[in-house]
């Protein structure tokens, strides 16, 4: 029923209660405003007080009659004799049965809800997880949820299903998989979440994971964990270091094994002038060392040509 139907159901209301109040009063067969000599005054606001009477009514019927359902909103009829109508009303303005009627007006458009769980992964770790969701519900089936839930259809079935697809998902994989392999955790719980949804006749347009975190003993655990593998990593070096110490110390003593080696076949073979000539070096690098020293004073050498410092001999 659209307003136009309600506007004349008005206007006849009004000229049916012209009509008897016409009956009623003298001088019917007049116009309303009509003022002939012979009406009266007090037949003149009477009158006028019938049609104020009449026009409230209508007033009050109309108001009671007529229900808006808002943009993003749908409405949903309860018949106090036929119950609830599989009939959904769209935007606008619409007609109702004042006194046994009702209008229930549901929001359709995607609203946000967080579901917080604390459940085991597979390895008996504990997983505080979160899981926001934007849902609505099906427009076609409006009906069918205010008659099994009601208008807090969302506090009656979102938190049970959706603890439940949490804890069946998390159960199959262990604590480190939940990290590394999170995608593969959420469209595993996007796609159960949704099957789940279609049987209430609730849509869900997005569903994320936004907390994902573990115990305090899991998180201990983890922390020790890094600890070992850096000291065994550390300890691993200190190994390697001393055995590439150790390899090295073998082939210095090799080395100065083959040098002496060498050395001793070339004295063999070609005298001592070799250990003379490097007594030679050492002593003219000493010489230049010690030329360069400040502390260091020179006395002449030789036979009976030594410097006298009257010491008493």
């Amino acid at each position: 029923i659209d307003c136009s139907y309600c506007l004349k159901l008005a206007l006849h209301e009004v000229v049916r209660l012209y009509r008897f109040t016409s009956l009623l009063l003298p001088n019917s067969n007049q116009a309303l405003f009509y003022t002939s000599p012979k009406l009266s005054m007090a037949a003149l606001l009477n009158r006028l007080g019938w049609l104020g009477i009449g026009v409230a009514g209508v007033g009050v019927v109309v108001e009671t009659a007529l229900f808006n359902v808002e943009g993003g909103r749908r409405g949903v009829i309860f018949d106090k004799f036929r119950g609830v109508s599989d009939v959904v009303r769209g935007e606008g303005t619409h007609f109702m049965v004042p006194w046994v009627q009702k209008p229930i007006i549901y929001d359709v458009r995607s609203q946000p809800r967080n579901i917080p769980v604390v459940t085991p992964s597979k390895d008996l770790q504990n997983v505080n997880i979160t899981l926001r969701i934007l849902y609505r519900p099906e427009i076609s089936n409006l009906p069918w949820i205010h008659k099994n839930y009601g208008p807090d259809f969302d506090d009656r079935v979102l938190p049970s299903i959706g603890h439940e697809v949490l804890k069946a998902v998390v159960a199959q994989h262990d604590a480190a998989e939940l990290i590394t392999q999170r995608e593969i955790v959420s469209v595993k719980i996007r796609e159960a979440l949704n099957d789940r949804a279609q049987d209430f006749h609730i849509i869900l347009d997005d569903i994320s994971i936004t907390h994902l975190t573990f115990g305090a003993e899991f998180t201990q655990a983890v922390e020790l964990k890094q600890v070992a593998q850096q000291e065994a990593e550390r300890a691993r070096f200190l190994v390697e270091r001393a055995e590439q110490e150790k390899i090295a110390n073998v082939i210095r003593a090799e080395g100065d094994s083959k040098a002496a080696e060498l050395i001793s076949m070339a004295l063999s073979e070609h005298g001592t002038g070799l250990i003379e000539l490097r007594k030679i070096e050492a002593a003219k690098d000493i010489a230049g060392t010690m030329s360069r020293s400040r502390n260091v004073a020179y006395l002449p050498g030789g036979q009976g040509k030594g410097m006298l410092f009257n010491m008493q001999v």
